[in-house]
This record gives structure tokens, C-alpha cells and sequence, in this order.
């Protein structure tokens, strides 16, 4: 078909034309809007400034075909070839690209926002200050694509592939890029404020100068990546692997990184104000000072060293563990949980739920904190729901009233301190529960239920890895077993070794080992 038939029959209305072979045919400027041009050949083709606004090019061939200035607003590609085609300046805004090659594609300052380009393939594209807002990007190739200065703000790149990808300078604000393939990226400068990347693979990407505020890093991968200068403020670490990452003068003000992973890091300069300092790995970190001003601007230096490190990070988080001499079994758990929730209300200090592990024997439930300021006090409220809770609670006080009789000038000025900052947060905590005390019905749940009434042992877990048992019931670890004698079946007790009371040298030794902020 010849370019003026095709123009007529478009002009007498008709829509239809599909499959049709315009192999480097000239079509600039040419109205097409509406067509269906399903599976039509326009490889090598010329619509410049063209018309195909809301037309079906469903899996067209477009390869090299010259597309700048067109207008495909709307536009259905789904499953179309563009690879190499030249889109610059293109309108492809809410277009469909499901599924589209766009192989080396020139797409540089193309309008692409709120189009759906999942599972197309971008693979060395180029899209330099191109638009892409709000638009769908998951599960795409943009391995090795160029994506400078683009604008990517709220878009959805999840597990998108952007290896090697050129992303200095773009705004992806807001992004969804969790579980994307961002290996040896280059984001320097780039914005990523809000933007989430947990589960991402960030290892050896370049985000020096990156924004990062409030982002969400929640395991993702960062080892050998360049965070120098980039601003981490307020986001969300947890459990990320910064293996060997450059943290050199980042802005790490109240970041939340429990459980991350810095072996190996370089931290000189980092501020790091409000941010935790327990649950860190930081094995052969380096760090010559750091910055822990409230607005970062070096009013409070702390110089480190090697051997100050661990010291100043602590690996572990402080933990309250109640260790129940029996199984949990469904009603028993229900009845659990039901009760920390009421007694939550109340006490803030449950506010996270505890982690159950259940073996054949035994119930572990274990309460992890980011102050060992507060054991005692979360170790004198957790144990409520069981049967030991008031033996439990007078073993607190007792321990508390041996620490605040001893001669302060005997102490040293830390472990003075701690002494105090323990008595009144316990303090407050014990008013806290007299005062729930008088709700009837917040025990209702485990009331009458066996597993509450067995026998616990409670230990309290420092972040330094030191352990205290709080309290240890006599019955603890007893079992009866059946011995045969003569024919005859006889029941023995048999007690497991039984910790050694605590004394004051080792209540003093537990609380020197307390991190200090």
C-alpha cells in the first residue's frame, strides 16, 4: 500500500491496518491517531512529528525507525520492537509497553510518565532527562542504560534490572525499587529521598552525594558501595549489609540500623547523632572521628580508634528472656499474645512483640530493647501473665536495693550513673503496673491456663553479651522419669545443674558491660 492510498482510506475512515509492510517508508508528520497497526513493519521507517496518538502498534516492528518528535500519548506497544529506534523528545505519555524491546533506544528527553513499561526491555537506552513519573517499570531491563537527570519520582521499579545503569543526577523520589538489581549503578547526586529500596542489590554502586532521607535500605545489599556524603537522615538500615561500604562524611542523623552489618566500613566523618549504636557489626571498621552533633555541623567531635570501636558500637541488643519449662501449645499462645496486647496498652515498653521459640521442652520468649537501661524494668512487666511474676518482681527489687545501697564513692562515676538511670526507669514502671493492677480483667486470658502456672527461669542479656539470671524457680528443670526396680516401675526427680545465686560483684559486673550513649 502506497502512502497516499494509506492516507485516504484513513481519511475516508477507515482504521484497519494491520500486518502491513511499510519497511522504510516516509510517514513524517503523517495523522494516524486511532489506527490499528497491530504487527505492522515500520523498520527503518520516518514518522518524525507523527500522529499515533491512543493507535494499536502492538507487536509492530519499529527497529531504527525514526519516531522523534512524535506524538503516542495513549499509544498501544505492548510486545512492539523498537530496538535502536529514535524516540527523542517522543510523547509516550500513558502508553502501553508491556512486554516492548527498546534495545539501545534514544529516548532522551521523552515524555513517559504513567506509561507501563513492566518487562520491557531498555537495555542500553538511552533516556537522559527523560520523564518518567509515576510509571511502571517493574521487572524491566535498563542493564547499561543512561538515565542521567532523568525524573523517575513515584515509579514502580520493583526487582527491575539497572546494572551498570547511569542514574547521577535523576529524581526517583519516592521510587519503588525494592528487590532491583542496582549492582555497580552509578546514583551520585541522585535523589532517592523516600524512596524504597529494601531487598535492593546495591553492591559497588556509586551513591556519593545521594539524598536518601527517609528511605527505605531495610536488607538490602550495599557492600563496596560509595555512601560518601549522601544523606541518610532518618531512613530505614535494618539489617543491610554495608560490608566495606564508604560511609566517609554520610549523614546518618537518626538513621535506624539495628542489625546492620558494617565489617570492614569506612565511617570517618560520619554524623551519626540520634542514631542506635547497639545491634551494629563493626569488625575491622574504619573510623578516625565522628561527627554526633545534632544538626551535623561538627560542634561535637568524637575521635575513635580501632580499639574504641567496639566499645563506642555494641553488637548485641539487650534482651529479656523468660524461658517457660514447657511446650506452648495453640490455646496457650493465643492466650499470650492476647495478654501482651491489654497489657500493652498500658505499659509502651510492649509495644513490639516478643519472638517465641518453641522446642520439644521449652518455651523461650524473648524481648528485644535499644536501652539496657531498661531490662530490669521490661524483664518486672513482661513476666505478668505467669505464675513466678511476684518472686520474679521482688528478686528486681531486691537486686535494686543492693546496687542503691552501695558507697558511690566506691563506684565508679559510669557505673554510679547506671545505678541511677536503672532505679528510675524501674520506678516509673513499677508505678505503671500498680497502677493496672487494678483492671480485673487483664489477666482473663491466661487465667486457669497450665502453661502459665510451669515453672520459669528469667534472664536478662546486656549488649554486651553478658548474661544475669533474674530469677530461676526451684522446679525448674526437673523431670520425672520411670526407672524399672525389681519389676516395678518407681519415679525419680532429676534436677539439672541450677545457676549459683547472684551477688553484688556480679550484678556490678552486668551493669559495666551496659552500653553507654
Amino acid at each position: 500500500m502506497i502512502i497516499e492510498e494509506l492516507q485516504e482510506k484513513y481519511a475516508a475512515g477507515e482504521r484497519d491496518f494491520t500486518d502491513l509492510n511499510l519497511f522504510e517508508a516516509n510517514l513524517t508528520g503523517i495523522n494516524l491517531s486511532g489506527a490499528n497497526l497491530s504487527g505492522v513493519n515500520l523498520s527503518v521507517a520516518n514518522l518524525s512529528g507523527a500522529n499515533l496518538t491512543d493507535s494499536n502498534l502492538s507487536k509492530a516492528k519499529l527497529n531504527i525507525t525514526k519516531l522523534n518528535g512524535a506524538h503516542l500519548s495513549g499509544t498501544n506497544l505492548n510486545g512492539a520492537d523498537l530496538n535502536v529506534a529514535n524516540l527523542v523528545l517522543v510523547n509516550l505519555k500513558k502508553a502501553q509497553l508491556i512486554g516492548a524491546k527498546l534495545i539501545r533506544a534514544e529516548l532522551i528527553r521523552a515524555e513517559l510518565s504513567g506509561a507501563n513499561l513492566s518487562l520491557a526491555d531498555l537495555s542500553g537506552a538511552s533516556l537522559v532527562e527523560a520523564t518518567l513519573r509515576k510509571t511502571n517499570l517493574s521487572g524491566a531491563n535498563l542493564k547499561g542504560a543512561n538515565l542521567r537527570f532523568a525524573s523517575i519520582t513515584g515509579s514502580n521499579l520493583i526487582e527491575a534490572n539497572l546494572q551498570g545503569a547511569d542514574l547521577s543526577g535523576a529524581d526517583l523520589s519516592g521510587a519503588d525499587l525494592s528487590g532491583a538489581e542496582l549492582r555497580q549503578t552509578n546514583l551520585t547526586g541522585a535523589n532517592l529521598n523516600g524512596a524504597d529500596l529494601s531487598g535492593a542489590n546495591l553492591r559497588w554502586a556509586d551513591l556519593s552525594g545521594a539524598q536518601l532521607k527517609w528511605a527505605s535500605l531495610n536488607d538490602a545489599k550495599l557492600s563496596g558501595a560509595d555512601l560518601s556524603r549522601a544523606d541518610l537522615s532518618q531512613a530505614n538500615l535494618l539489617n543491610a549489609s554495608l560490608v566495606h561500604a564508604n560511609l566517609s562524611s554520610a549523614r546518618l542523623i537518626e538513621v535506624d540500623w539495628i542489625g546492620v552489618d558494617l565489617t570492614g566500613a569506612t565511617l570517618t566523618g560520619a554524623k551519626i547523632f540520634g542514631a542506635s549504636r547497639l545491634g551494629i557489626k563493626t569488625e575491622a571498621v574504619s573510623c578516625e572521628w565522628l561527627d554526633l552533633s545534632a544538626n551535623g555541623d561538627k560542634s561535637q567531635v568524637y575521635s575513635l580508634n580501632s580499639g574504641k570501636i567496639k566499645s563506642f558500637f555494641h553488637e548485641t541488643l539487650p534482651q529479656v528472656k523468660i524461658i517457660v519449662d514447657t511446650p506452648l501449645d495453640t490455646s496457650s499462645n493465643y492466650a499470650l499474645a492476647a495478654t501482651y496486647y491489654q497489657l500493652s496498652k498500658y505499659l509502651t515498653q510492649l509495644n513490639q512483640p516478643p519472638c517465641i521459640e518453641v522446642n520439644s521442652c521449652r518455651t523461650i520468649i524473648s524481648f528485644q530493647m535499644n536501652s539496657d537501661e531498661k531490662l530490669f524494668a521490661t524483664a518486672y512487666i513482661a513476666i505478668i501473665p505467669f505464675h513466678d511474676f511476684a518472686k520474679t518482681q521482688q528478686s528486681i527489687i531486691s537486686i535494686m536495693k543492693i546496687l542503691n545501697s552501695q558507697d558511690t564513692n566506691y563506684l565508679t562515676p559510669v557505673v554510679a550513673k547506671t545505678i541511677r538511670q536503672l532505679s528510675t526507669v524501674l520506678t516509673k514502671s513499677i508505678k505503671q503496673v500498680n497502677q493496672i493492677k487494678k483492671d480485673k480483667a487483664l489477666l482473663k486470658f491466661c487465667n486457669g491456663i497450665k502453661f502459665f502456672q510451669t515453672a520459669t527461669k528469667i534472664t536478662i542479656i546486656n549488649s554486651s553479651g553478658k548474661k544475669f539470671n533474674l530469677y530461676h524457680h526451684p522446679k525448674f528443670g526437673k523431670r520425672i522419669v520411670n526407672k524399672v526396680r525389681r519389676n516395678r516401675e518407681v519415679e525419680t526427680l532429676i534436677q539439672l545443674p541450677q545457676t549459683e545465686p547472684y551477688s553484688i560483684n556480679t550484678i556490678i559486673d552486668f551493669i559495666d558491660g551496659f552500653h553507654q550513649s
